[in-house]
C-alpha cells in the first residue's frame, strides 16, 4: 500500500474502533441499568403509584386563584427568610393557613344518582325548553350541601344542592330560552365541591349529555299553495318505454312485444297488429338546493328565512309522499322523515366557500339527475345573471324554481327565461307565493 493510502486508511480504522467501542460501552451501560429498571417497575412504582395519583388529583383541584395564592405564599416566605422581612413571613403564614383550611372542603366522596330530563327534546325557535335535574343520595350517610352545574351549549346553569339525608332527593326545574336555531348539548350534570374563596374546586360528572334540537320555524303549504308538488307527476322525458303509464303513440307489432299492449281497435281498422308505445315519465322527485355561502345573503336573517322555507317545502313534500333530496353545498341533509329533516336543518350553519349558487346548482344537477323540480334557495344579493347561469346547469326537462329570500321585501313572482323566480320577504307569505308558482 502506498504512503498516501496508509495515511487515509489509518484514520478510518481508528474511527471504526472508536465507534465499536462506543456501542459496546452503551450496551454495557444498558445491561447494568436493566436490573434497576426492573426494580423500579416491580418494586418501587407499585408503592409510590397511589401517592402519585393522589397528588395528581389534588393538584388538579386547585383553581387559578388557588395556584396564585400558593405562588404568593412561597415568594413571601422566601423574601421573609432571605431579607428578614417579618411582614412577608406573616403574609406567608396567613396564606398557608388559608390553604390548609380550604383543603377539607374537597376531601371525601359523594355518591349521587342523577337524572336529567327534558320535557321535549325538540322545540321550535322561540319556544321555551323545560327540563329537570333530580339528585338522589345513594350513599349510606348524609351528604353535605354542594353546588350542581349544568352546561347548556356554551352557557352554564348552577343550582344549590342542600344537605341530603340517606335516600332523599332534590329536584330543580330549569328553562332554556331558544332565540336561534341550533343543536344544544345539555349536560352532563356535575357536582362541584370547593371552598368559599374558590381556591379549590372538585367536579364529578354524573351522567351523559343530551341533545336539544331547536328547529327552524315552518309554515303549512296546504291547498292550492302545494299545487306545484302535484304538478310533478307526468313530466315527460325523451326516453320511450313499453310499460309506463304515459301513452305516446302506436306502432306495428314486432316479435317479443307484450300482447297486453295490443291496441285492438287500431288493429281492426288497419289490418295490422298495432301496439301501444309509452313515454317514460319522471318520478315525482323534489330537489331543494340551499346555499350556505354567506356571499349569497345580505345578512344572517335572510339565511334563517331560507332555512325556514327549506323546511316548509320539505315537510309538505314528505306529507304528500314525494321523494325529496336536500343539498347544501357539500352537505346532504337527511330527509327520510320530517323529524330527521328538521333535525338536520337545526344544525346547519353558513360556511365560507367558493361554491356559490351556481356551483350548488351544478352539483344538484349531477347528484339528482332524475329530479322533477329543483328549488334553489338563496338571498337578495344574487343577481339575475347568476340565477340564469345556475338554472342552465340543471338538466333539461327539469322545472327550476328560484326562491329569493329577501327579508322585508314585497312578495313577487317573475320569470327569467324558463325559470320561475319567487321573492319572499316573510315566511308567512310562502303559501301564497307557492300558489302563484303553481298557477
Amino acid at each position: 500500500m502506498s504512503t498516501a493510502g496508509a495515511l487515509w486508511s489509518a484514520p478510518s480504522r481508528i474511527a471504526g474502533r472508536a465507534t465499536r467501542g462506543g456501542k459496546d460501552a452503551l450496551q454495557r451501560a444498558r445491561a447494568s441499568l436493566a436490573p434497576l429498571g426492573e426494580l423500579w417497575v416491580r418494586v418501587v412504582w407499585p408503592v409510590i403509584a397511589p401517592a402519585y395519583r393522589a397528588a395528581g388529583r389534588m393538584l388538579a383541584v386547585a383553581t387559578g386563584f388557588g395556584w396564585g395564592l400558593v405562588v404568593a405564599t412561597v415568594l413571601s416566605w422566601i423574601l421573609g427568610q432571605v431579607f428578614g422581612w417579618h411582614e412577608f413571613t406573616a403574609i406567608a403564614a396567613v396564606g398557608l393557613a388559608v390553604l390548609v383550611l380550604a383543603v377539607p372542603f374537597v376531601l371525601g366522596r359523594s355518591a349521587y344518582t342523577v337524572e336529567l330530563g327534558l320535557a321535549k327534546s325538540r322545540v321550535v325557535v322561540g319556544e321555551l325548553a323545560v327540563g329537570s335535574v333530580e339528585v338522589r343520595n345513594a350513599s349510606t350517610r348524609a351528604l353535605l350541601p354542594a353546588r350542581i352545574e349544568l352546561p347548556v351549549g356554551r352557557g352554564l346553569a348552577s343550582f344549590h344542592l342542600p344537605r341530603l339525608a340517606v335516600g332523599t332527593s332534590h329536584e330543580d326545574l330549569f328553562t332554556i330560552p331558544t332565540q336561534r336555531r341550533t343543536v344544544l348539548s345539555v349536560g352532563p350534570v356535575r357536582s362541584v365541591r370547593g371552598d368559599a374563596l374558590g381556591l379549590f374546586r372538585r367536579t364529578v360528572d354524573w351522567n351523559d349529555a343530551v341533545d336539544l334540537f331547536v328547529h327552524p320555524r315552518t309554515v303549512r303549504l296546504d291547498g292550492s299553495s302545494s299545487g306545484f308538488l302535484r304538478d310533478l307527476e307526468g313530466m315527460p322525458t325523451k326516453d320511450l318505454s313499453n310499460d309506463d303509464v304515459s301513452f305516446h303513440a302506436l306502432r306495428e307489432y314486432v316479435p317479443g312485444d307484450d300482447r297486453r299492449n295490443v291496441h285492438w281497435r287500431s288493429t281492426a281498422r288497419t289490418g295490422r297488429i298495432m301496439v301501444r308505445q309509452f313515454e317514460e315519465t319522471r318520478r315525482s322527485h323534489l330537489a331543494i338546493a340551499l346555499s350556505r355561502n354567506p356571499g349569497d345573503y345580505a345578512d344572517a336573517e335572510e339565511f334563517e328565512l331560507a332555512v325556514s322555507v327549506c323546511g316548509s317545502l320539505g315537510l309538505q313534500a314528505l306529507k304528500e309522499d314525494k321523494q325529496i333530496t336536500v343539498l347544501a353545498q357539500d352537505q346532504t341533509v337527511p330527509a327520510a322523515t320530517g323529524k330527521r329533516l328538521l333535525d338536520g336543518l337545526a344544525g346547519i350553519e353558513q360556511r365560507d366557500s367558493r361554491a356559490d349558487i351556481v356551483q350548488l346548482a351544478r352539483h344538484t344537477g349531477n347528484a339528482v339527475p332524475n329530479a322533477s323540480v329543483v328549488i334553489l334557495l338563496f338571498g337578495s344579493v344574487v343577481e339575475a345573471t347568476r340565477i340564469r347561469s345556475a338554472a342552465s346547469h340543471v338538466p333539461r326537462g327539469v322545472r327550476v324554481i328560484a326562491v329569493n329570500c329577501h327579508s322585508g321585501a314585497v312578495l313577487s313572482r317573475r320569470s327569467i327565461a324558463t325559470t320561475t323566480v319567487l321573492t319572499v320577504g316573510d315566511l308567512t307569505e310562502l303559501p301564497i307565493g307557492m300558489s302563484r308558482v303553481s298557477e
